[in-house]
């Protein structure tokens, strides 16, 4: 099998097990393996499924399909790092494991106000400013399983949630968008700069202008 083709393989696989999560098959594998093993099996396989995945699109052949946009992504990481800071190191109600922040007078505060998904987006605008960037179907394959994958895999967690956490839920879906600032032009929330603060943004931005500059060695390609 060629690197191309593994390529296409590597990323069905990747999504294949990353849709398990949403289906009733955890369910039965938690059962079976209880749920510390069956969550170090799932990293594991993930992990697998990356390295798989990166491998191929690394040895793939390089197939033009438009000319990429090579300053989107300093236009947009910045974004997706701030995104992703704020989602990590921020109250988040819709991280593995805190749902009982739902339980909160207010679960909705700062960059959750914006969106519910701050991680999702995150990734999001990094697959798809990839996608554009580079302009070739490897990327597309590659960066494009990411992108099927957050913004999906978004849509089923809420799904998910509606279904288990019931009025919890309910109450903070009432008051947050999936879409970035929806809620908040809706007039179901309001934009609070001062509950998003300065250090996660920050150490957002610090991140985005380490990977700007380790770019080339980390993966043998110009940021810009």
């Amino acid at each position: 099998m060629d690197s191309g083709s593994q390529l296409y393989f590597a990323t069905a696989a990747f999504l294949a097990t990353h849709f398990v999560p949403s289906t009733p098959l955890r369910g039965i594998l938690v059962k079976a393996l209880g749920e510390k093993a069956y969550t170090g099996l799932y990293t594991l396989v993930s992990f697998a499924m990356i390295g798989w995945m990166a491998w191929a699109y690394n040895h793939a052949p390089l197939e033009p399909l438009w000319v990429g946009l090579r300053w989107l992504p300093a236009v947009l990481m910045p974004f997706s790092f701030v995104l992703l800071a704020c989602g990590v190191l921020a109250r988040n109600p819709t991280i593995v494991g805190a749902d009982k922040l739902l339980k909160s007078p207010e679960p909705a505060r700062g960059m959750i106000r914006v969106t519910r998904h701050p991680i999702m987006w995150a990734f999001i605008l990094w697959s798809l400013t990839h996608v554009l960037a580079r302009g070739e179907l490897g990327a597309m394959v590659f960066f494009g399983a990411f992108l099927v994958l957050a913004a999906l895999g978004a849509v089923l967690m809420d799904q998910r949630k509606a279904r288990t956490l019931g009025d919890d839920w309910r109450r903070f879906a009432a008051v947050t968008s999936y879409f970035p600032f929806l809620a908040i032009l809706q007039g179901r929330n309001r934009f609070d700069a001062r509950e998003i603060g300065w250090r996660n943004p920050a150490i957002g931005l610090a991140l985005y202008a380490l990977f700007f500059w380790f770019h080339p060695a980390l993966f043998g390609i110009r940021a810009y």
